[in-house]
């Protein structure tokens, strides 16, 4: 009996990622000090025992403040992720099973939007919105992701509407939203979900470009790209707080990078 072989891209990645969303989801309920406190310690502490990760130039403490500030960029690059799957694989679902000339139409329409940074694009609807909330951060973010995975989905599924098993369900009666859902959506997850990861990535790094410029999250709400910001004008003094937040910024993308790569690999041996 062959032996199987431990994918070590999707296992390493579990780990890390799994590591730094476990820190994160921590964070949600307790951190050392109030992230926001004012002279939790005295100013510009390099890292020590009471101090991880010392603190700013105001006494607080930076591990917790990147513990609630990497909560608030993972609640964003999921909800963004959440927002902008569930709309593509409704659009990507309907055109690429359906085709026809909504299908070429829709398409038109989404080369035209992925012809523009997704970054770019995001800060327009976000000057539209209103920048500071994170809930016109998801928005912005979610709407410019939605074309990428509608055309992920459409390919999958205009590749599966005419094979065997979903011609025989075709016969049997089955209804079109019964196949979608029963038949052809199980069999697209090996594409979807390296499509996901890829998109967590591109949602947390779009977040904290936006925050860095002072688009996205402002104070009071912490998160990793305004801290980078923050960290900037402080960085020869203060370099632990750079250091630290870019840090587990870059730990979390490579963490879910190597979760990507691993289930693009898993993919390639099924199929």
């Amino acid at each position: 009996m062959k032996k199987k072989k431990i994918n070590g891209f999707l296992l390493t990645g579990l780990l890390i990622a799994g590591f730094v969303v476990g820190c994160i989801v921590l964070g949600f309920f307790w951190t050392p000090y109030p992230p926001d406190a004012m002279e939790a310690g005295a100013p510009h502490t390099a890292p020590c025992f009471a101090h991880l990760m010392g603190t700013d130039k105001f006494g607080r403490d930076i591990f917790s403040r990147v513990l609630r500030g990497a909560g608030t960029t993972l609640t964003i690059g999921v909800s963004t992720v959440a927002l902008g799957t569930v709309g593509g694989l409704l659009i990507g679902s309907l055109t690429g099973y359906f085709g026809g000339t909504v299908d070429a139409f829709l398409m038109r329409v989404g080369d035209v939007l992925t012809a523009f940074p997704s970054v770019l694009l995001a800060m327009v609807i976000l000057s539209v919105l209103g920048p500071g909330s994170k809930y016109n951060v998801v928005l912005a973010l979610g709407l410019v992701f939605i074309p990428t995975f509608a055309r992920v989905t459409r390919t999958a599924f205009a590749g599966l509407r005419d094979v065997n098993y979903v011609k025989s369900a075709r016969l049997m009666g089955a209804s079109s939203p019964r196949i979608l859902v029963r038949h052809i959506l199980p069999n697209i997850m090996p594409v979807l979900l390296p499509a996901i990861t890829i998109g967590f990535n591109n949602a947390v790094l779009s977040e904290a470009s936006m925050s860095y410029l002072g688009i996205g999250i402002t104070p009071p709400e912490a998160s990793l790209g305004y801290m980078l910001s923050e960290a900037q004008g402080m960085f020869a003094r203060d370099p632990w707080y750079a250091l630290c937040t870019g840090f587990t910024l870059v730990l979390l993308v490579f963490g879910v990078g190597l979760i990507g790569e691993g289930l693009q690999r898993r993919g390639r041996e099924v199929f």
